[in-house]
């Protein structure tokens, strides 16, 4: 994941910002449990090295033995068809998550204009995940900015409800204007659309922490530095303090520069969320035995 990196993460300054204060009243009144989903953005031999036993024919398979979703990037490259998400969904425990991408054609070469027939292609493919379907997001370009948001009013107001979604905005406009993120949050807030935290080192304006559903949704990006690991430490203090408020949902998907070390950072949180908040996730297995960096 390229997005967002930096030279030299050193002189990055990770410190996470308060909460937008209309998170506090999202959370407010909300009780149950919060469930949990962590998991990385691909299951591919290649991206994931030293991750899979020697001899595993199956990637997905033993990927779902090890975590409880995934972040599903292939779909963002092409509408898959029915029957492979059908599979994927054979192949994957009872529990097991997806969290697919809206494919390229609605969010990059539409850019939201003329999509129904895309979109009620994607929605009704990823139906297919039934109960294994977790939520769907998508990904805007990082030139889409708030002069076109009349499309982004209408792409929301006209998306499948059946369908739950999170949405990634990338351009920095959405967030410096405040009036434009009180508008934009609100109307994501009416149709219950989860708004996307990603902590990537050179976005840090991404960093907006302004929930508008009780999910949080959060792309986090490590540099493959020993940075990542209190980066995590910080993270895992928030979600204690949104759990206490009410927090429902996390979605929590780990990327890195280079993605190879994914699973091993994921251990790592997911062994401190265990010990802190009493959550009982499996904690993923590097096959070949590796230290943190």
């Amino acid at each position: 994941m390229k997005f967002g990196q930096v030279e030299d993460p050193s002189q990055i300054d990770f410190t996470l910002p308060p909460d937008h204060p209309e998170t506090a009243r999202i959370l407010k009144d909300q009780s149950g449990n919060m469930e949990v989903f962590i998991g990385c953005a691909k299951w591919n031999k290649t991206d994931l090295k030293g991750f899979y036993p020697r001899g595993t024919k199956d990637e997905l398979t033993y990927y779902a033995t090890q975590f409880n979703s995934i972040e599903l990037n292939a779909t963002f490259y092409g509408m898959p068809a029915a029957e492979q998400v059908l599979t994927w969904k054979e192949k994957t425990p009872d529990g097991f998550k997806f969290f697919p991408k809206i494919t390229n054609t609605v969010s990059h070469f539409r850019r939201l204009l003329n999509i129904d027939d895309v979109v009620t292609q994607f929605a009704t493919t990823v139906l297919n995940f039934d109960e294994k379907l977790g939520m769907v997001f998508l990904q805007l370009h990082d030139n889409f900015k708030p002069k076109d948001r009349d499309r982004l009013i209408k792409f929301v107001e006209n998306w499948p409800k059946e369908v739950p979604l999170a949405i990634e905005l990338r351009n920095q406009e959405w967030f410096d204007n405040e009036e434009i993120l009180n508008e934009t949050c609100e109307l994501f807030e009416k149709h219950k659309i989860t708004n996307i935290l990603v902590d990537t080192a050179g976005r840090r304006d991404m960093l907006h922490m302004r929930l508008t559903t009780s999910t949080a949704f959060i792309r986090y990006v490590g540099t493959n530095a020993e940075s990542d690991y209190t980066r995590l430490d910080d993270w895992l203090t928030r979600i204690t303090e949104w759990k206490e408020q009410g927090l429902q949902q996390l979605f929590f998907f780990i990327h890195q520069n280079v993605e190879k070390a994914s699973p091993l950072l994921s251990a790592y949180f997911i062994e401190n969320m265990n010990r802190e908040l009493g959550t009982d996730l499996h904690i993923p297995v590097m096959a070949a035995v590796k230290t943190k960096y």
